[in-house]
């Protein structure tokens, strides 16, 4: 019997809009995205101290107008979310660029358990 030489035998016949049963990976996708969130991170990272000169002496002198307790309040509220923002950017790039390892890791890994059939001619025994 002889052993299976490649993904396309498992596939079994071709199908139409098949692409012929070779799978592929990349990790380019994955590390792309792991570049784009780390972009974002650097992009956020000035924004709390823009915030912070933006409102720099607004207390002075507006007297007793409600609106700037309306305002801190904002504020706070953008900078928390912010802050969440890029933490959940830096810790979704990590995890963009650990799918790219394992599945490369897991490519070796199949890539080596075909490795005794093709030394073997491909045949099972």
């Amino acid at each position: 019997m002889a052993a299976v030489e490649s993904l396309r035998e498992l596939a079994g016949p071709r199908g139409e809009g098949d692409p012929g049963g070779v799978l592929k990976h990349s990790d380019g996708p994955w590390l792309r995205a792991a570049r784009g969130a780390d972009e974002l991170v650097a992009h956020l990272g000035p924004v709390p101290g823009e915030l912070a000169i933006a409102h720099e002496g607004l207390a002075h002198g507006a007297g007793e107008l409600s609106a700037l307790a309306e305002l801190a309040a904002v504020r706070d509220s953008w900078e928390r979310r912010i802050r969440l923002a890029r933490d959940e950017c830096g810790s979704l790039a990590g995890k963009l660029r650990a799918v790219a390892r394992a599945q490369g890791s897991t490519d070796e890994a199949v890539r080596a358990s075909f490795a005794p059939q093709a030394r073997h001619g491909g045949e099972h025994r």
